[in-house]
């Protein structure tokens, strides 16, 4: 005799149907990238755009360098490995903190920030490290060269976001950015002067 009591286990009663995720969505792309949205923040949508555009290549290159802190921070070695290892793991957290506030300023102005890592790669200027490791002098010298892609986007940004009176973005890239980036390039260039150890 079939126990008709029982619930099949495959068929589910409303209340869990309704609780249940929906897998596997895919909807129509409802701003595409370079699309500017209306905000009332007073300012122009060329200034806006333009601001928006600057922040997205600086965005692209400063992901490059976070990842390149994260990867030599794993692949440091030698008499002052530990030294090393914090530091740049500081770094790496300093420039995720930049990351974050770029894009969010990019969704402020009404854009779209670059995010996907694929897309990263397409718009970056910082060259391609070697999948492997490299000495730590290479490794330092490489991050500094990053630094310097970024901060030179970073000073045309300023000079471009002044000129349009986007004083938002020109105070965040000043007052934050540069400023970090700078700190930085200083921590890191220090590690590479020559100088003796023990004695004179």
């Amino acid at each position: 005799m079939v126990d008709t009591n029982t619930t099949d286990p495959f068929v589910m009663e409303k209340s869990a149907e309704e609780s249940q995720p929906q897998f596997h969505q895919h909807g129509e792309e409802i701003q595409r990238f370079g699309e500017m949205r209306l905000f009332p923040i007073a300012l122009s949508h060329e200034a806006r755009t333009e601001s928006c555009q600057l922040l997205n290549q600086i965005l692209a290159d400063t992901t490059i360098l976070y990842s390149l802190y994260k990867k030599h921070h794993w692949l440091m070695r030698g008499a002052t490995f530990y030294q090393l290892h914090l530091l740049l793991d500081k770094h790496a957290g300093e420039q995720l903190q930049l990351i974050d506030l770029m894009a969010e300023r990019v969704q402020t102005l009404g854009g779209v920030a670059v995010a996907d890592p694929r897309h990263i790669a397409e718009l970056t200027t910082v060259p391609r490290p070697p999948d492997g490791v490299e000495e730590v002098p290479a490794m330092l010298s490489r991050l500094l060269e990053a630094h310097e892609i970024v901060i030179e986007g970073l000073r045309g940004g300023i000079k471009r976001t002044a000129a349009n009176g986007d004083d938002g973005t020109n105070d965040m890239l000043m007052g934050d950015v540069l400023r970090t980036n700078e700190l930085q390039v200083w921590f890191v260039a220090e590690h590479l002067v020559n100088v003796p150890v023990v004695h004179i």
